[in-house]
């Protein structure tokens, strides 16, 4: 599948040991589970895949052996962005090198606060340093920063800056959608906004939600293709409150509980982040466990 087809982007969790270690052989049932339920896309180290504790070296070997199990299936999008520019650009250089990765996702910097201008110049500077695209990343509830729409825009101009993850709202990414060139990527990173993102004509959703709930956005999202709005929204009544579910504890141990409970084992989390409590999980594992 080409990465413009693409609807349904799982951000994957990273699994680990209880050692702390990557579980590089959980990786076979991880991969296959996601794409069986309909992810058309799988982005490696991002935020859920608990990336500022991961090394680049890594990452290098958790992209390796993610392309070796996808074998061409579903495009590739590795995190390659930190709030430091030359960092950033060392490592897309290097990431560039490896077949099989069909972009680089680039994280708005965090911590540093850079204006607008200093934004614009390190995704600039990032997306000159290789022919490897790349995909903006904002999330300000992350960062304390925001890429605002009028940046943006001026990004998607250049040439090797193929699209967006977009955290910051509806309104933005109408925005974006309205604004950007046609084929200028534009998915939602808030899986509760996926219905609407996608009504007002964004590509779909980067998700955390589809390591649980793919087949339900891909049905709510076949449904508004075929414009039945009623359906596509009685679906998002189904998911909005298992999404709210996944992020009430800070993500991805919501996530990582119930793959845990499924069979699937993606073992705990790394320090800073702590998994959920027993009382916290069974909270979510209630609402997973409501009747449709």
């Amino acid at each position: 599948m080409d990465l413009k087809e693409a609807k349904i982007i799982t951000a994957m969790v990273t699994p680990f040991d209880e050692k702390g270690a990557i579980a590089f052989e959980q990786l076979p049932k991880l991969v296959e589970h996601l794409l069986a339920h309909h992810t058309q896309g799988l982005i490696l180290a991002g935020t859920t895949g608990e990336s500022p504790t991961l090394t680049h070296d890594e990452e290098f070997e958790l992209f390796q052996e993610v392309i070796k199990l996808v074998d061409g299936r579903v495009p590739l999008i590795c995190g390659v962005g930190t709030n430091d520019t030359r960092d950033s650009v060392n490592f897309v250089r290097e990431v560039a090198k490896v077949p099989g990765i069909a972009a680089g996702l680039a994280v708005v910097p965090y911590y540093n606060r850079p204006n607008q201008e200093g934004l614009y110049q390190h995704f600039k500077t990032i997306s000159e340093a290789s022919d490897l695209p790349i995909i903006l990343y904002n999330v300000p509830g992350r960062t304390a920063d925001n890429l605002t729409v009028e940046t943006t825009l001026r990004l998607a101009e250049l040439p090797n800056i193929i699209g967006i993850k977009e955290c910051q709202g509806l309104d933005a990414l109408t925005e974006i959608v309205a604004g950007a060139p046609e084929d200028f990527l534009v998915f939602t990173g808030e899986d509760s906004l996926a219905f609407p993102a996608y009504a007002v004509g964004a590509n779909g959703v980067i998700s955390v939600a589809s390591h649980l709930l793919g087949n339900e956005i891909h049905s709510m999202y076949a449904a508004l293709d075929r414009g039945d709005v009623k359906e596509a929204a009685r679906l998002q009544r189904f998911l909005l409150p298992r999404i709210n579910a996944l992020f009430s504890v800070s993500s991805p141990a919501p996530v990582k509980a119930l793959l845990n409970r499924q069979g699937i084992n993606v073992g705990p989390l790394r320090l800073p982040l702590v998994p959920c409590s027993e009382e916290e999980a069974a909270g979510i594992f209630k609402v997973f466990d409501q009747k449709k």
